[in-house]
């Protein structure tokens, strides 16, 4: 029986909700990163990076070569990239909003006060 997409969607988002899994993006939207930069990065133990990164990988998000020794990440899809953006730009109109508001009680509390 097919996963609805409500389902599909909900496990997709909760694929990318580990702060660390989020890092990774942010860095591999900049273009395909080694392991050891991302380690550098990031401040994480290397073996609870390489368990984000499988998260990542296994899901489809994230995609890896090798280059001998070397592992080389990088967004399966600029569409991630995309996601990445928009997230950041409903966060920060969100926040606005949250601004917005704050400034009216702050106001309201100085002329009662």
């Amino acid at each position: 029986m097919p996963v609805p997409l409500y389902q599909a969607k909900a496990d997709f988002f909760r694929t990318l909700g580990h702060p660390v899994r989020i890092q990774v993006l942010e860095l591999l939207r900049q273009g395909p990163r080694p392991v050891r930069d991302l380690l550098t990065e990031i401040d994480v133990e290397a073996s609870s990076l390489s368990q984000q990164l499988a998260v990542l990988r296994r899901a489809g998000i994230v995609s890896a070569t090798r280059d001998g020794a070397t592992v080389v990440y990088e967004l399966s899809s600029p569409d991630v990239a995309h996601l990445l953006i928009d997230a950041r730009r409903i966060l920060t109109d969100m926040l606005a909003d949250q601004g917005e508001l704050l400034a009216e009680l702050r106001a309201e509390g100085r002329a009662v006060g």
